[in-house]
């Protein structure tokens, strides 16, 4: 019974934070209130305090909630495989997995709205709120899987890898004309790795 109580939550709390997001890129950031995105996904305002302090929380849950398994599909990785293609399968598998139709092949519209979305004080404040958080994460499950108690190197890993993901965000949100996200970042993802010395 608490597993489907949590499978609900879970499920609530994606909700919001999806309807958050589509709204805040439709409508703009500043026209989008708690008890619009309550309404969206179905629930009352109070429940949406519940789950989150505020809409801005809400809009950036997604991208850091997706971020954060990166780290659980790297350490479930085949062990022979390198660290980096390990890294680059897990964090593509996140991405695509997860990544609405809007995101992968986005209308010149949506992209629009991410990007104004994006340049949003308050959203900007959440979403390096949400980084460290992210990396830490990510640092560990590097740190089982090289076998270490030494962070410094994962740390710097992990900290490579979310700025590159950043870059693909803000290439992704600036192209002109739009491009699909998945292929920029695989692109990405390869030259980091060959950066390191491994073949892509």
């Amino acid at each position: 019974m608490s597993g489907l109580r949590e499978r609900k939550k879970q499920a609530t709390r994606e909700a919001l934070s999806w309807a958050a997001l589509r709204l805040s890129v439709e409508r703009g950031v500043e026209n989008v209130l708690v008890e619009d995105i309550a309404n969206d996904a179905g629930v009352s305002p109070r429940t949406f305090n519940n789950y989150f302090a505020s809409k801005y929380e809400a809009i950036t849950w997604r991208e850091f909630n997706r971020a954060m398994q990166i780290g659980d599909l790297l350490r479930a990785r085949p062990e022979g495989e390198s660290l980096w293609q390990g890294i680059t399968e897990s964090i593509l598998a996140v991405y695509h997995a997860q990544m609405p139709e809007g995101e992968r092949d986005p209308a010149p519209g949506w992209v629009e709205g991410v990007r104004r979305m994006t340049q949003n004080p308050q959203v900007i404040g959440e979403m390096l709120r949400g980084y460290q958080a992210v990396q830490n994460e990510l640092a560990a499950a590097i740190g089982e899987r090289l076998g270490t108690d030494d962070d410094l190197y994962p740390q710097i890993v992990a900290g490579a890898v979310l700025s590159a993901v950043r870059v693909v965000q803000s290439r992704w949100i600036a192209a002109d004309p739009p491009v699909p996200f998945g292929p920029l970042l695989r692109t990405a993802l390869r030259k980091l790795t060959e950066m390191q010395g491994e073949s892509p």
